[in-house]
């Protein structure tokens, strides 16, 4: 091709090579469609990652910002929370180049909210998670992290894919409320979920999340393109017609008596879907740079900071894994041994994110789950990360459009998508116990105990001593002995710390 014939190939053709969307089978509508049905889904981390960081006062009593209201520092957490998310999942889609978004990490928030800021001040409990960062920075740089991705037996893989299915399915049902938390003390019920609010369906927002799940699932079965985004948005539109007719309110509707919470069980979860009065806002962005890197090693001592640090990290590492190996596989991006093409680049990016959140306060930021749902729609490609990355920065600014989007209309995309990534069960070699059985555990314990790293560590762990105990140990990749002494040592953190003196 002569440089004459190159000028004159559309805009499109420079962009296509570069993400190479041709060559993954994809096409740019596609990708923006991706691109915007993950924002949809995950968005939610714009106002639900303030709600956690920026209600809980640090072991002096100040909120992030060294504020001392409580709630004062939520715009402040959205804002940041959008920024960081937007600038890494832009980093994924140009440096990556795979459709994964990224935001603050659910579970690894509330851990440094409730486990770490409650003992030390919020600069150094964001310290902490820089500097967990720059460690796993260090691992993939020194090819230690993609060895471990490349380490783990193909059926392992497919499992994890699976039980992030199954994961994320039932983080669907629950944040929609149609199966919810046995209200009530300790042991008052034989069960930990039910059906609804008393073990049957009531109340409006339930049904806006039936018909949306139903109307998601009707068009992926019949393969309508954008289905995934279309059934987001016309679910949206129906709850906004049904709150303004029926006046449905929150679920959490406000202090009562004694400041105790007023729970509306039949209200909308998270977001109420009605227009907002104000459009457009200037975010505040002063929590940027506020962290102390070594503030925790004086405060709490050297060894509780490195057990610290050793929790995130082990949970940000399997964390990732788990979701690239997921995500990667219900977008047929894994090659024939279940690795991802230049895994190398994301992993890198994914541990900028958690030392870029550490440093934007907002918390270790990681490689969403959700991005499945963009997946779904057919994106295969940096440049869905792009389209959900701007729309995060725009985000910054229309902070109360995110807000329309309630729970019951996102989470029938998560229960759909669970069920794709299930259906590659059908890759697991039942009859082969050495590696169903752990298979099996890291299947069901993800949903069961509500924790990726903990599905992927049970099953590892089992993995190696079922090979051990049959004497198989030249099938056991060295790097997966080291791996699972890890995770028993993960297990093991809370007695150690006893022991140690530092719970």
């Amino acid at each position: 091709m002569t440089v004459d014939d190159e000028q004159k190939q559309p805009p499109a053709a420079g962009l296509d090579r570069f993400f190479k969307i041709s060559e993954r089978g994809s096409t740019v509508g596609r990708e923006v469609r991706g691109g915007l049905a993950t924002f949809f889904t995950m968005g939610y981390i714009v106002v639900l990652n303030p709600l956690i960081l920026g209600t809980v006062a640090d072991d002096d009593g100040q909120f992030l910002g060294d504020l001392t209201e409580p709630g004062a520092a939520i715009p402040l957490v959205a804002a940041a929370t959008a920024l960081v998310a937007g600038v890494l999942t832009l980093l994924m889609g140009v440096v990556g180049r795979y459709p994964f978004a990224m935001a603050a990490g659910l579970g690894l928030n509330a851990v440094v909210a409730f486990s770490i800021a409650s003992g030390m001040s919020w600069e150094d409990a964001m310290g902490i998670v820089v500097l967990e960062g720059l460690i796993i920075m260090v691992l993939v740089l020194t090819g230690f992290r993609v060895a471990v991705f490349r380490a783990i037996p193909a059926g392992l893989k497919t499992a994890i894919a699976v039980g992030i299915g199954l994961f994320i399915a039932l983080i669907g049902f629950v944040d929609a409320g149609f199966v919810r938390r046995i209200p009530g003390e300790i042991g008052a019920s034989s069960v930990p979920l039910q059906l609804g609010d008393s073990g049957s369906l009531s109340g409006w927002p339930t049904l806006v999340f039936v018909v949306g799940l139903l109307l998601t699932a009707l068009l992926v079965a019949r393969k309508v393109k954008g289905a995934i985004l279309i059934g987001i948005v016309a679910t949206t539109v129906f709850a906004i017609v049904v709150e303004a007719l029926a006046k449905v309110g929150p679920f959490n509707a406000g202090p009562g008596p004694g400041g105790k919470p007023r729970i509306n069980p039949d209200g909308w979860q998270l977001n109420v879907p009605e227009l907002p009065d104000k459009i457009v806002g200037t975010p505040n962005l002063t929590l940027l740079g506020e962290f102390s890197l070594f503030g925790s090693f004086e405060r709490v001592g050297i060894t509780a900071a490195l057990l610290f640090v050793f929790t995130i990290m082990l949970a940000d590492f399997f964390d990732t894994m788990g979701t690239v190996v997921g995500v990667g596989a219900e977008g047929k991006m894994l090659d024939r041994e279940g690795n991802l093409p230049g895994i190398r680049n994301v992993l890198l990016v994914d541990s900028v994110g958690a030392a870029g959140g550490g440093a934007g306060s907002v918390s270790s930021n990681t490689t969403y789950v959700e991005s499945a749902a963009g997946v779904a729609e057919g994106a295969r490609t940096g440049l869905a990360s792009v389209v959900t990355g701007l729309l995060f920065l725009i985000a910054m600014f229309f902070t109360p459009l995110v807000q329309i989007v309630p729970f019951e209309a996102a989470t029938p995309a998560l229960v759909v998508v669970g069920f794709l990534m299930v259906t590659q069960i059908r890759h697991i070699d039942m009859d082969d116990y050495d590696v169903a059985l752990p298979a099996f555990l890291t299947i069901v314990l993800m949903p069961f105990a509500y924790s990726i790293t903990v599905g992927i560590g049970a099953g590892f762990i089992s993995y190696v001593a079922i090979k051990a105990a049959r004497r198989r140990t030249a099938e056991i990749h060295p790097l997966m002995w080291l791996i699972a002494a890890l995770f028993v040592v993960y297990f093991a953190l809370d007695p150690v710390k006893k022991l140690l003196g530092v719970g």
